[in-house]
């Protein structure tokens, strides 16, 4: 052990054995094929989420230009029939059907 004045004991570092256990580790094919199936798990989010944003895109866009005049002739629909049911009952005449 190396000691150190005022300082904290750390152990001496062995010479070549643990970097090349690393290194034996670092090159094996399990880590190689970990790193792989990482980068090809990135690979597969990163265009999904595009491909996600470009389907959130046509969806939104025909919503907008579809259903949306679609709500707001309706709405008028709607307030045009109670407004002809107001006036009936001002008038006294039955409320058309």
């Amino acid at each position: 052990m190396a000691s150190r004045r005022g300082g904290v004991s750390l152990p001496d570092r062995p010479s070549n054995n643990s970097s090349s256990v690393l290194t034996n580790i670092s090159c094996s094919s399990i880590v190689t094929r970990g790193k792989e199936a990482a980068g090809d798990a990135a690979f597969v989010t990163k265009k999904l989420l595009r491909n996600t944003g470009k389907v959130t895109w046509i969806i939104d866009t025909t919503f907008l230009f579809l259903v949306v005049p679609l709500i707001v002739k309706m709405d008028r629909e709607q307030q045009l029939n109670d407004l002809e049911l107001q006036q009936a009952s001002f008038l006294g005449t039955p409320a058309p059907k």
